[in-house]
This record gives C-alpha cells, sequence and structure tokens, in this order.
C-alpha cells in the first residue's frame, strides 16, 4: 500500500459500506484493519488503523501489520479445515481486552468471526475457500515482543498482527484510555486497499 489512509478516508470508505463509524465523544476508537493488494506471503504488508477523536479534533494512527496468517499456518493447517483467513467486514463487538494466551495484554476475540478455511497448503491466499462462522481465538495481538517482525512465520494462524511492539503498546494503550469511556470491548472491521 503505497499511503497510509487519513481519518477522513476511513469514514468514508466504512460508511460507504453501510458500516458504523464511531465518530462521537472522546476515544471512540474504530479499529480498521486493511488487507493489501498485494497478496505475497509472510509479509507485514496489511495496515492496522485506529481512528478516533478527542476534543472533537480527529486523530488518525496506522501500523505496519498483516491480516493474514503466515506461511507456516497455510502449510501446517491448525484447523483440519484449513487455515483461518477473516472474510472482510464489519465485527461489531468482536474483541475485549485480555491476555493473549495467557501470557501479555492484548484484543481476545469475544465474538464471532467469519474467515474463510484455506485448506490447499500452498503460498496463495484462497479467498474463494468455504466460509466457516464461530469463535477460533482471532485475537489482535504483536509479533515479537522485542523488535519489529520482518515475515509473519508463526506469529499469525489466523489473528490480526502488528509487526512492531511499540505500535502495539500505543495501540493499546489507547484502547485501556478507550475503556474508561466506552467499556472494553471493541469493534473491529476489515477494508480491502480496493475500498479506499
Amino acid at each position: 500500500m503505497k499511503k497510509q489512509p487519513r481519518y477522513g478516508q476511513l469514514q468514508t470508505a466504512l460508511l460507504r459500506k453501510g458500516y458504523r463509524f464511531f465518530d462521537e465523544g472522546n476515544y471512540n476508537l474504530n479499529l480498521i484493519g486493511i488487507r493489501s493488494g498485494d497478496q505475497t506471503a509472510n509479509t507485514f504488508n496489511d495496515w492496522i488503523a485506529v481512528a478516533w477523536r478527542f476534543d472533537g479534533v480527529p486523530h488518525c494512527l496506522t501500523f505496519p501489520a498483516t491480516t493474514d496468517p503466515g506461511l507456516f499456518w497455510r502449510e501446517h493447517p491448525a484447523n483440519v479445515s484449513g487455515t483461518a483467513i477473516v472474510v472482510p467486514g464489519q465485527y461489531l463487538g468482536l474483541w475485549q481486552i485480555g491476555l493473549h494466551r495467557g501470557q501479555y495484554p492484548a484484543l481476545i476475540q469475544r465474538g464471532t468471526v467469519r474467515v474463510y478455511r484455506d485448506n490447499n497448503r500452498d503460498r496463495v491466499l484462497d479467498l474463494d475457500a468455504p466460509v466457516d462462522t464461530g469463535l477460533f481465538g482471532i485475537n489482535c495481538h504483536r509479533a515479537s515482543a522485542h523488535c519489529e517482525s520482518r515475515q509473519v512465520d508463526k506469529w499469525s494462524a489466523g489473528c490480526q498482527v502488528l509487526a512492531h511492539p511499540k505500535d502495539f503498546a500505543l495501540l493499546m494503550a489507547l484502547c485501556e484510555r478507550a475503556a474508561e469511556n466506552w467499556g472494553r470491548s471493541f469493534t473491529y472491521t476489515l477494508l480491502e486497499e480496493k475500498d479506499l
């Protein structure tokens, strides 16, 4: 993706699709994944964006991330039906603040999500695969705790994963602040690059 999206661009994209965009109050976060048109396997070539207002002023941050599972899990599916690839859409109240694998604070799946089940064990994302709906542990977390990750590898078996631990720490700080006003659950919207 050549250019990081801006607040108004994200707002327009969501409203055009008939999705909710949270535009009232302070720290009413919009968590938005943007899947790149570049389908190169095992790369952090997507974005996780967070858009909110504070004292009426719009703010938007975007972080390098992956919305796709890493190559290891594509080649070795953890689920017999195939590796999970989140279907673009809006998932109201999908995540809540909790512990990822019981280890560190992250956004943990609490609502249902739709996923493609890619089961042919290759490098290509199969976005025409059968769709499954349910609770699959599709969290939002970071890759390495120590440095920016360059390859997805085992970091994602379907989760939405930020490449840099400092970006993730900032995202979680915003979520903690938002929780004071709006509660501990968060809506996630996954767009495709062409939607912007």
